[in-house]
């Protein structure tokens, strides 16, 4: 050990080469908007989804575009401005068909064969009250390309499919280009293009946001505690580089940054923080005490080395029981996580460690300040656990009974919207499509023909028909279109154009007349319906953004449909797409990452049974740390708050910062015990020696979390002042449970 403080100039060489060139691998640093990580590997859902996207495509590669009028769409100027919008549109970059009104026509049968009727007459203003009532009647394309108002209009653009970040970018400039050049400029974009663009804009500006705010708070606490430039320089500059080293980590590992990417930097702050808290606070009491600092540094590393080492190892075996998880995205959130979590404390002990000694011991020592807690406030707390042992546990019993009631009232109806950048075009456009429109999360149904059949086989376009119309009775389904939507507009196409006949046909015979026009009507759009052998097709929806619960309980009454009234000798149908599988496995997520806690609990125990072989404080260092997380539930379910994966992991972020503190209490303990000291008074130097760091690290742990309550994003809002209070919660454990829990069993 005193050899290793030797090369302290070394070690501070060392990593500042590496720390540059972790600084220059950032600009390799990638982030991902894809949801393919956070499906369950091995699902039967998502293997038939897969199945389903290798014969139809993806269910997300599509741009709508709604343009507002002034007043009415019926407006000679902008329906004419809107057309050539909708023509110009088919060249915009990574875009493979355009569709409108304007550009779609009603099919009619003649004598001559088919002919194209327009939707909407632009250049015959007599024609629009007619064409509007007609659009309203047959209920065909409302919602979906106009609204209920008739005050704007959508144009539906096929994009290429897994669009990227930069595409992504390309694709929107040229559009907001090319709308600016038609003088429309009152309009709402929704699909895969804009979601990605806005997401990963708030991943990028979330991690900034959380670095810099977190930086600079803990240097403005620390600054308010130690009073000194050189102790704030040595803690920033060991978090820091910690922060550098880790996300250079990342690169070379080819890992992109996901949506839980934010929680980096917090996670290296709570780490880099607890551990460098702990070595500078003993280190300055050795100086105070007056050993040289070689000497303060060794009594140092040997008082909180080991208990530092074992709380990063904790936390990160509890990163590392999500590697238990079927989710890639959990997987690879526990790996990247645990790998900081050991960077930080290896940085902070060697350089942190290093850097503290180098610099002369009176640019870190304040005169005339001692340590006011040791014999005061901390003391105070100490006398007070010792005279009303019995009312703190009481007290702990109810307070734990009314924290249960609060988690019995956590919900999980969790609505996508909630995850958009607050006050943001996205959010906007977002809820003018949910309220205007058929909504933004897409329904897919797979349809298989059984045996001996086809999907144009006549009974099973009923089957089809009867399903449809069941999903068209939830008021959440909107925009349900098949195959058997061009069979529709064929015996709409054979009755002069009347509304009424737009449905199949009454009989096999009718239905065998059209049949053979309908592949010519339609032509390449009948492929994005059926197969090539005609064995499967898909039935298309959009559902409303109406929370998780609702639209599972939703699916689970169309299942039951499925099951008891559709034939199942003549076809199969299955719910699929991203959407139901996001909505269906969004319990999976939350239930991953809540047994991962689980598991990193009984890890956790396992080490602390294995490192102080005594199960009495294996129970009591467990129990302890219960009622935080007790209480980070209660706030979920008083505050009816929805629990959603992201929002879960903060049981993880609080469990860890819990544990970590309770480790650090009884280490000091168990050494103060080894010394000799009676039970009273080794709780006694805990509480002046430990007690202060536990103080100081969760001081400036409540005000990092607490920054994030200024975050553009809902769900870092709720976890910041989940974990800042919870935090609050785990000091006050800490301090007033664990020493009568001490006292009585140990």
């Amino acid at each position: 050990m005193e050899q290793l403080i030797g090369y302290k100039k070394y070690i501070v060489s060392v990593f500042v080469l590496l720390a540059l060139a972790a600084g220059f691998s950032l600009t390799g640093l990638k982030f991902s908007f894809d949801l393919q990580p956070f499906f369950p590997e091995g699902d039967e859902e998502l293997e038939l989804y897969q199945d389903f996207v290798s014969e139809f495509g993806t269910d997300d590669s599509y741009l709508f575009i709604a343009i507002e009028s002034d007043s009415t769409v019926f407006n000679t100027g902008f329906l004419e401005r809107f057309h050539q919008f909708s023509m110009d549109a088919k060249t915009l970059p990574h875009i493979r068909r355009s569709e409108s009104l304007t550009t779609l026509s009603y099919p009619l049968k003649t004598s001559f064969g088919y002919t194209g009727l327009p939707i909407i007459h632009r250049e015959d203003t007599t024609a629009y009250k007619e064409d509007w009532k007609r659009i309203r009647e047959e209920n065909i394309f409302v919602n979906s390309f106009i609204d209920t108002k008739a005050s704007s209009m959508v144009v539906v653009l096929e994009t290429e499919e897994h669009l990227d970040y930069g595409q992504s970018k390309e694709l929107l400039g040229s559009m907001e280009q090319l709308l600016e050049s038609h003088s429309l400029e009152n309009y709402h974009v929704l699909g895969r293009a804009p979601f990605y663009k806005a997401i990963v804009e708030l991943q990028k500006s979330e991690l900034l946001f959380t670095t810099i705010a977190s930086s600079v708070l803990v240097i403005l606490l620390l600054f308010l505690i130690y009073r000194k430039a050189a102790i704030i320089g040595i803690a920033f500059a060991s978090i820091g580089i910690s922060l550098l080293l880790f996300l250079g980590v990342v690169v070379v590992m080819g890992k992109e940054l996901t949506a839980l990417s934010a929680f980096y930097p917090i996670l290296i702050l709570i780490v880099g923080v607890s551990d460098v808290i702990h070595l500078m606070d003993k280190y300055l009491q050795e100086l105070n005490a007056g050993k040289n600092k070689v000497s303060a540094m060794l009594i140092t590393l040997k008082s909180v080395g080991v208990p530092t080492f074992l709380t990063s190892m904790t936390t990160a075996l509890g990163f590392l029981s999500l590697l238990t998880s079927k989710l890639e995205g959990i997987r690879d959130f526990g790996l990247i996580s645990a790998i900081g979590v050991m960077v930080t404390f290896v940085t902070v002990m060697l350089l942190g460690s290093a850097l503290l000694v180098l610099v002369h011991k009176r640019y870190l020592l304040r005169e005339n300040v001692g340590y006011s807690w040791s014999s005061g406030k901390l003391l105070w707390i100490q006398k007070f656990t010792k005279n009303h042992g019995r009312a703190i546990m009481v007290g702990s019993l109810v307070f734990g009974i009314i924290c249960l009631v609060g988690v019995y009232n956590i919900n999980t109806n969790y609505r996508f919207y909630k995850s958009l950048p607050k006050n943001s075009s996205i959010a906007s456009d977002f809820e003018f499509f949910q309220t205007n429109y058929a909504g933004s999360r897409p329904l897919e149904v797979a349809v298989i023909a059984k045996k001996g059949h086809t999907v144009s086989d006549y009974g099973v376009l009923m089957e089809m028909d009867k399903l449809e119309g069941r999903l068209q009775q939830e008021a959440a389904i909107r925009s349900v279109q098949s195959v058997t939507t061009f069979y529709k507009f064929a015996n709409k196409a054979h009755n002069l154009n009347q509304s009424s006949y737009y449905r199949l046909p009454d009989t096999q015979e009718e239905y065998d007349l059209l049949a053979r026009d309908v592949q010519k009507l339609s032509r390449k759009r009948y492929s994005k319906f059926v197969n090539q052998d005609g064995s499967k097709a898909r039935i298309t929806a959009r559902v409303l953004d109406v929370g998780s619960d609702s639209l599972v309980n939703m699916y689970k009454d169309i299942n039951r449909f499925i099951a008891t009234q559709t034939d199942s000798s003549l076809v199969g149908f299955t719910l699929t797409g991203k959407g139901y599988l996001l909505d269906t496995n969004a319990n999976d997520v939350r239930n991953n990452i809540l047994q991962g806690l689980l598991a990193a609990i009984f890890l956790v125990g396992l080490l602390m049974a294995f490192i102080f072989k005594d199960l009495k404080l294996l129970f009591i260092s467990i129990a302890v740390n219960m009622f935080p997380l007790l209480f980070c539930g209660a706030l979920l379910g008083f505050l009816d708050i929805p629990l959603e994966a992201t929002i879960s992991i903060v049981f993880a972020l609080v469990f860890g910062i819990s544990v970590d503190d309770t480790i650090h209490f009884l280490s000091k303990y168990r050494i103060c015990l080894a010394e000799g000291l009676p039970k009273e008074q080794a709780l006694g130097k805990t509480f002046s020696e430990t007690g202060r760091a536990l103080v100081i690290t969760t001081v400036i742990l409540f005000f990092g979390f607490a920054v994030m309550l200024f975050s553009n994003n809902e769900p870092s809002m709720i976890i910041g002042l989940l974990a800042a209070v919870t935090l609050l919660s785990a000091l006050v454990f800490d301090l007033l449970l664990l020493p009568v829990l001490i006292r009585k069993y140990l």
